[in-house]
């Protein structure tokens, strides 16, 4: 049954993007997200914008982390909402696409969890560490390790740290990398695993009481809204930002986040 659900929520995206105008009027903007709480984040966003300017927003929820700039680019969807700027500078250094950032939105601490141990210390020499899959994920969680001592890493500015470049690994930890929507179903199979606060509120993990590792509240990994660089000075996504800021969006995300949410701006 949750095969068949995820299969028709792929086919209602590939359909809505399919159809998507390529042209839109100045009114009109199609919003890409991850499926999951930051697409109940945009409708709230959403009724803002239509209430106070007129903007009609579609939402165009996506599954994995690859096609939001894909469709993007193609001038399938008009912005995106679901990356932090590591991430899109990662993709705009491979793909060269003329995508800009025009704003910050929440930062959502990334966090270890485990279903086996409560405490970080008890983890065993050998433990299975179920990480990102995604490059600036990965070294985001890779960093998060470091920062805890149970790696050494040399360089920690380095944007694509891979667990091939971990020099000091005293507790003999085996670092499994899988795709980041995978890694709550698996906290079963594993001894812990890294896993985005956009993830794990849906599985009813709440990063500060579950978390047995959780990255500090000045972490730099901000949620970013990205459009094309031809579109950055239009007024639409001036009021779409706008709406995204708004007193109604900050509320809904200290619900739907469990006051989870920091505001990045």
């Amino acid at each position: 049954m949750l095969r068949i659900k995820y299969f028709l929520i792929s086919l209602l995206t590939f359909l809505l993007v399919a159809c998507a105008p390529k042209q839109r009027s100045e009114h009109e903007i199609y919003l890409g997200t991850i499926a999951g709480p930051e697409t109940e984040l945009v409708e709230v966003a959403k009724q803002v914008a239509q209430q106070r300017y007129g903007l009609t927003i579609t939402i165009i929820p996506f599954e994995d982390y690859v096609m939001p700039n894909t469709a993007l680019n193609a001038g399938e969807i008009d912005a995106n909402m679901f990356q932090h700027q590591p991430y899109l500078d990662i993709v705009l250094a491979k793909q060269k696409y003329p995508l800009v950032t025009i704003g910050k939105m929440f930062i959502y601490p990334m966090g270890m969890y485990s279903k086996k141990y409560h405490r970080l210390e008890d983890l065993p020499t050998g433990a299975i560490i179920a990480i990102p899959n995604d490059p600036s994920n990965a070294a985001r969680a890779l960093r998060l390790l470091a920062k805890a001592k149970l790696i050494e890493i040399s360089n920690t500015n380095d944007l694509e740290l891979t667990p091939n470049k971990i020099y000091h690994n005293p507790k003999n930890l085996v670092i499994k990398e899988m795709a980041a929507p995978q890694l709550p179903r698996v906290l079963e199979d594993v001894d812990a695993a890294i896993i985005n606060t956009n993830y794990a509120i849906p599985a009813g993990l709440i990063p500060q009481r579950d978390a047995i590792l959780l990255e500090n509240r000045d972490s730099p990994y901000a949620n970013i809204v990205v459009v094309r660089k031809e579109d950055k000075d239009k007024e639409k996504y001036k009021q779409l930002m706008e709406a995204l800021h708004s007193p109604e969006v900050t509320k809904a995300a200290k619900r739907i986040f469990n006051d989870q949410a920091i505001p990045a701006w």
